[in-house]
C-alpha cells in the first residue's frame, strides 16, 4: 500500500504544526488549541477519511504488516485482518473518527481522545520501522497536548488529614 505524495506531505504537517504548538502551548493558549486541532484533523482526515477512501478504492491491506518487527505480527494480520478487510479496517476507521471528534471536543473528551491517539500509534510501532519513526516523532507533541490540556486529574489529591 503506496500513500500518495499530497497524503504524506499532510501527515508530515500535521505532525510538525503539533510539534511546533506543542513547544509554543507552554505560553500560549492559542497554540495549545492549534497543536489539539492538528492531531484531531491527523486522526480525521489523515487516519479515517484516508483508510474510509482506501477500503471503498478497494485498496488491499492485506501486506500492510509486512514490514513489521515480528513474525508474528506479519502472520496475524495476514490470517486475521486479511481475509476480514471490510470489518477491521472499517472499525479503524470508526476508532480514528472517534479519536478524532473527542480531540477536537475539547475538555475531557480531548484527554480521552488524546490517550487513544497515544496508544493507537504505540500499537503502529510494531508494523516496521517506517511507521515506527513516525509514531515516535508524534509522541512527544501529542504527550504535551495531553498534558497541557487544562482538565483537573480524574482523582484530585487529597488533603493530608490533620
Amino acid at each position: 500500500m503506496q500513500e500518495a505524495l499530497s497524503v504524506q506531505i499532510f501527515w508530515i504537517a500535521c505532525v510538525a504544526t503539533a510539534i511546533v504548538a506543542s513547544v509554543l502551548a507552554t505560553w500560549s493558549r492559542r497554540a495549545r488549541y492549534i497543536g489539539r486541532f492538528a492531531v484531531g484533523l491527523l486522526m480525521l482526515l489523515g487516519g479515517a477519511a484516508f483508510n474510509a477512501a482506501n477500503l471503498a478504492f478497494g485498496t488491499d491491506y492485506a501486506g500492510f504488516a509486512d514490514q513489521a518487527h515480528f513474525g508474528w505480527v506479519t502472520t496475524a494480520w495476514r490470517a486475521v485482518v486479511g481475509p476480514n478487510q471490510l470489518l477491521f479496517i472499517g472499525l479503524l476507521v470508526v476508532f480514528e473518527a472517534v479519536v478524532g471528534v473527542l480531540i477536537l471536543g475539547g475538555g475531557p473528551r480531548t484527554q480521552i481522545g488524546l490517550i487513544g491517539a497515544i496508544g493507537f500509534h504505540l500499537a503502529l510501532c510494531l508494523f516496521g520501522w517506517g511507521v515506527t519513526i513516525y509514531s515516535l516523532l508524534s509522541f512527544p507533541p501529542w504527550c504535551c497536548c495531553f498534558a497541557q490540556s487544562g482538565v483537573p486529574p480524574p482523582f484530585p489529591a487529597r488533603k493530608p488529614p490533620l
